[in-house]
């Protein structure tokens, strides 16, 4: 049984199709990058994911559950989300924005909240940061806050909505090098991003969406190299200009 199954997803607002017959499947253990131009439908997809935005049509399960029969804490537990802002708490510190779902969702009680806070923060390169509040950290020390707040649910699958985005382009290799140790340590991601060096390297497939659909999914040299579809090649082809 894959871990993540999208079937038929369908999703508008008004009278735009954002999302239009949208399948895919995803085993444990599978890295993920979805790609596409904006408007695509990108974080939106991820976003039904875990239910910050509802299907119209279709079905989502997570390891043979629909989602929406799901409590969404417990989908939200077991589906960790990094966005691409942050969304950081600004009056907590970095160790407190983590255990707050930590106590608020899972009922650790705080000494226990304290040493997995502390635990994840050291796994992501910043346990010398643990009192610092977000105003005090860069952006890229931030995303990795974030990250970590999501491991530390200790979820099935973790999504990257851009997580590099918002950053400069001298701290984009600090979240991408936690990103790829995660990849390596057999964490199921699906993650939106024009990282194409990640796509490569530490990606099992490669999707592109444009117009709410599906134009192509493979292994990312196939659709690299190879491509069935123009659209692909020309798309791809931007991304790798940009990058070089």
């Amino acid at each position: 049984m894959s871990l993540l199954e999208v079937t038929h997803v369908e999703k508008s607002y008004g009278d735009e199709d954002v999302l239009r017959d949208v399948s895919f499947a995803m085993d444990r253990g599978d890295v993920e990058v979805i790609v596409g131009p904006s408007g695509a439908g990108k974080s939106t997809l991820l976003r039904c994911v875990n239910r910050l935005t509802e299907i119209d049509g279709g079905t989502i399960t997570l390891d043979g559950d629909p989602i929406h029969s799901l409590d969404v804490n417990d989908l939200r537990r077991r589906v960790g989300m990094v966005f691409q802002d942050f969304n950081l708490f600004a009056h907590r510190t970095a160790r407190g924005n983590i255990t707050l779902g930590l106590e608020e969702v899972l009922a650790l009680d705080h000494a226990t909240a304290v040493e997995r806070a502390d635990a994840y923060l050291d796994r992501v390169g910043l346990a010398d940061q643990a009192d610092s509040y977000p105003a005090e950290l860069s952006g890229g020390q931030k995303q990795r806050v974030g990250i970590a707040r999501a491991l530390a649910m200790e979820p099935e699958l973790m999504l990257f909505d851009e997580p590099t985005s918002a950053l400069d382009p001298e701290l984009v290799g600090e979240v991408l090098e936690v990103m790829t140790d995660l990849a390596a340590e057999g964490m199921t991601m699906l993650s939106v991003t024009h990282e194409m060096g990640f796509a490569r390297s530490a990606a099992d497939t490669l999707t592109v969406l444009d117009d709410g659909q599906i134009v192509e999914r493979g292994p990312p040299e196939q659709l690299f190299e190879n491509p069935d579809h123009d659209r692909t090649a020309a798309f791809l082809g931007r991304l790798t200009d940009l990058e070089q």
